[in-house]
């Protein structure tokens, strides 16, 4: 232990030094001026749309056919489009997403792969679908005459050509019709498709993306029309839809919009569905047994079903025989929502007993960290898409063993897929971020609410993303292998840990460790309603979270957001110093304790061995003053020098010097490159403990390196960096003082032979089946 003067006025804290400009550029704390967009009147430097904002229009009227005999679609739209900017229009871009499926699709050419010396028919015939045709057959594109409109098609972009340029408030009306063949699902992929199920011969169809799409027009990047490879989803502007659907008879339709013709619907239908809107419980509108009859029973002729949708970025639909249809109203700050779900028997008992209650949670979850869901309805559909959102409905995946049984991974992760693509309607369909650039805007956002929902449905909820420490494997990865958060959607290679995880997990962090949970909210909520129905872009989000919390966190985005750098704090080591009392009676007790307690050198064991006698035991009288002399006796004089010094203390002086505080001066490195806020633990050696928090500016005059005294009145036994591990750091191991051994633990086990094993379901089904009574013999 170290002892040092405590004197009157000591200055604890080192005087900043003076940063030369090199530093200053190159320092994590600079701000994020030179990476962001300038403000301007459309949008603000306090992130808020600008007084001049602008967004441009697309209404849609929809007519298409679904074939069911060879799984392709026919349509025809007419467009509105409104030019709400201040810029004259020559040509209109248009997206064709479905065209990733032609035959030399710009997604199949930069596709790579390779043949390997021995491969099952399985991948022979996943090379072979690559040749599918499923792009679109544009058959015409006209004006509001019906005259024939110039076009160019890029792959999945198409460019309309105007007869005379589009002005600032004019709309122009054009027709596009086409058809296409829809791709296998399960084999092609894609965001929507079909599903065949071989053991009655039915199919389920979610057709997402399905249609030509007026692409965005803003005042960023003017017209958005980066390809569609299949990863960076889309940036579409808002608009009113009426779509009518004809479908076969027997089929039941869920889609986008609320249904305009509810006689498609037979009257017991119709009257449960009036039960259900003032349900608190689903309430089954097409039940098992009429799904089942209608499988088998195939239905020749055909319904068109009308739905009408308002101020919605894109419109989906899923429609077969199959579906078992249930649904219950969500009531949130006043307003009702129709929660349902669509789904084959193939889903249950999973989906009956837990998708729409999903639905419902999500929605009352997520108006309450957000904006109040302004839609009438949210839909979950079960089928192939394992999970995609679009405006009001949502297909997602977790199926059952075909005996009914599933796992506990298959459970969770049904709820989880139907919590994230029901958000999905409030980022991005609602506060319309453009995800065809980035893909965190809506993912990460959504992964992060996610998260507060799932913890809201059950305690202790197994959420994979979101938690800082499940960030750490993929932070800890090679540099080589990642990219910023701050990557175009198409350019990624981990998108799941780039898109969803970090930028989860960093939100999390903000939210817990750096704002505080009542900042962070009230920023949050804030970001939402200032975007909501509008384009935000990364500046906007990053500019709203600071304005609407007043706190500076350009070297947190700066970190997170544009860097692959890591955490990784280092507790280097502990100082421990007391005050000297100038007390000689403590003062002398505490050194003589300190010798005695002082090991024995080698040298000083062996020699009261190997030397009987000294000189001076055999000659007492060569001993002097000096040989019984203790330095550490208190003598008159020591006490009278102590008693002036206490005399010209000031009160507050003897405060302190009577206290018995403990400074412990403990080192800390930044080995990661992140910087990010310190929590230290300390406990102390009555097993008491106390958190201390402090704000990531500790870095701010050194990035790598630097100390930290910590007073307490108790001693403290040990230092703990990030003890409820809340900043993502890679390495615990060198965080503790003293330092900890880090429990593992190896397997032992005896070769079985292979064979499936039973789910924890399935084995208890087992054993019902086992102990039930049995009949006569």
């Amino acid at each position: 232990m170290k002892k040092f003067l405590l004197a009157s006025g000591l200055l604890l804290s080192a005087l900043a030094p003076v940063l030369a400009q090199e530093t200053i550029d190159k320092s994590k704390f600079r701000q994020l001026a030179q990476e962001l967009p300038t403000p301007n009147t459309y949008r603000s430097a306090s992130g808020a749309p600008g007084h001049e904002y602008w967004q441009q229009r697309a209404d849609y009227n929809i007519k298409a056919e679904l074939n069911d005999d060879n799984q392709s679609l026919t349509g025809s739209e007419t467009i509105t489009y409104t030019n709400l900017s201040p810029d004259v229009l020559t040509y209109l871009w248009v997206q064709l997403d479905q065209n990733i499926f032609e035959k030399n699709s710009m997604t199949s050419l930069t596709r790579t792969n390779s043949v390997p010396a021995r491969a099952p028919f399985s991948t022979a015939e996943a090379l072979a679908e690559q040749t599918f045709d499923g792009g679109y057959k544009i058959k015409s594109v006209k004006d509001a005459n019906g005259k024939a409109l110039p076009y160019t098609i890029n792959f999945t972009m198409m460019r309309i050509d105007l007869p005379q340029p589009l002005r600032p408030k004019q709309s122009v009306k054009f027709s596009i019709d086409w058809t296409n063949l829809i791709n296998d699902q399960k084999k092609q992929g894609g965001r929507g498709g079909y599903e065949f199920f071989p053991e009655d011969g039915n199919y389920e169809y979610q057709m997402a993306q399905w249609f030509p799409r007026m692409a965005v027009y803003d005042d960023v990047n003017g017209w958005q029309h980066k390809q569609f490879l299949g990863t960076g989803e889309f940036a579409l502007p808002f608009g009113d839809y009426k779509v009518s659907l004809t479908v076969p008879a027997d089929h039941v339709v869920a889609s986008t919009g609320e249904l305009q013709n509810e006689d498609v619907l037979t009257s017991t239908q119709r009257n449960r569905l009036a039960q259900a809107k003032k349900a608190n419980k689903p309430v089954l509108i097409v039940t098992p047994e009429e799904a089942l009859k209608a499988e088998k029973s195939k239905a020749k002729g055909k319904k068109t079903w009308t739905f009408v949708a308002k101020d919605v970025r894109d419109f989906a639909w899923a429609s077969s025989r199959k579906f078992i249809w249930d649904a219950m109203n969500v009531n949130y700050a006043g307003k009702n929502t129709l929660a349902m779900s669509y789904y084959p028997k193939e889903g249950n008992p999973l989906w009956g007993q837990y998708s729409t209650e999903v639905v419902a949670h999500t929605i009352k979850v997520y108006s309450k960290f957000t904006i109040d869901y302004p839609y009438p309805v949210a839909i979950s559909v079960h089928g192939a898409v394992g999970g995609m959102e679009y405006p009001m409905i949502s297909f997602n995946g977790g199926r059952p063993e075909k005996d009914g049984s599933y796992t506990e991974r298959t459970k969770y992760g049904m709820i989880s897929v139907i919590i994230h693509e029901v958000g999905h309607n409030f980022f991005p369909m609602i506060i319309n971020s453009d995800e065809r650039q980035w893909t965190w805007m809506d993912e990460g956002l959504n992964t992060f609410v996610q998260y507060l929902a799932e913890q809201e449905w059950q305690r202790d909820y197994p959420s994979s993303r979101g938690e800082a420490r499940n960030m750490t494997t993929y932070m800890k990865m090679d540099k080589a292998m990642q990219q910023p958060i701050m990557t175009n959607s198409e350019s990624i290679s981990q998108l799941g840990n780039n898109a969803y995880g970090k930028p989860a997990t960093a939100l999390n962090i903000l939210r817990e460790t750096v704002l505080g949970r009542k900042l962070f909210d009230y920023a949050f909520k804030e970001y939402a309603r200032r975007w909501a129905f509008k384009h935000p872009m990364p500046a906007d989000f990053f500019r709203t979270m600071e304005d609407a919390s007043g706190t500076d966190l350009d070297w947190f985005w700066r970190g997170w957001f544009y860097t692959t750098d890591y955490v990784e704090q280092e507790l280097t080591g502990v100082k421990w110093y007391s005050v000297d009392t100038k007390n000689p009676q403590v003062e002398n007790t505490r050194k003589r304790e300190e010798i005695n307690a002082a090991p024995l050198s080698i040298s000083q064991q062996r020699n009261l061995q190997e030397i009987p006698k000294t000189l001076l035991d055999t000659k007492p009288e060569l001993k002097d003053f000096y040989n019984n002399y203790d330095p550490l006796a208190v003598t008159p004089e020591s006490q009278a020098t102590y008693q002036k010094y206490v005399q010209s203390l000031s009160p507050e002086e003897k405060a302190i010097l009577e206290k018995g505080l403990n400074f412990y001066e403990v080192g800390l490195r930044n080995n990661g490159g992140l910087v990010m806020p310190v929590v230290m633990q300390m406990t102390f050696s009555d097993g008491t403990n106390q958190i201390v928090r402090i704000p990531a500016e500790i870095w701010r005059y050194n990035e790598q390196e630097v100390t930290k005294v910590f007073v307490t009145e108790k001693p403290v036994v040990s230092f703990v960096l990030d003890p409820f591990q809340e900043t993502a750091d890679i390495d615990m191991s060198n965080n503790a003082y003293p330092a900890r051994m880090a429990p593992s633990r190896f397997e032992l086990f005896k070769q079985q032979p292979q064979g499936v094993t039973p789910n924890p379901l399935q084995q208890q089904m087992q054993r019902q089946q086992q102990t039930r009574p049995q009949g006569n013999q």
